[in-house]
């Protein structure tokens, strides 16, 4: 794990972190990592998801290759074409 030093954090933000660690019985830093865990949990849920075109490829090369499907590749083709919508009207 990574070791990391925070400066700067106010006075009241870190009293309300220590009061926190106090009523669910877990060390500051316990807290901290709590803290930092729940907000990016909300943060991913609340902004789009954007990865580089790097990071893209680089998770597609992982998972490659380590699924299985029976089907054809046809069959996948036409799946993937049944399951899409026409999308909204536009006049142009």
């Amino acid at each position: 794990m990574t070791n990391l030093t925070v400066r700067n954090i106010p006075d009241e933000v870190i009293e309300k972190i220590k009061v926190l660690s106090e009523i669910e019985r877990r060390s500051l830093n316990n807290e901290i990592l709590v803290i930092l865990e729940k907000g990016l949990q909300l943060h991913e849920k609340t902004r789009p998801r954007q990865i580089s075109k790097e990071m893209q490829i680089s998770i597609l090369t992982e998972v490659c290759g380590s699924w299985e499907d029976n089907r054809s590749t046809k069959k996948i083709i036409d799946d993937i074409y049944k399951s899409r919508s026409k999308g909204r009207k536009i006049n142009l």
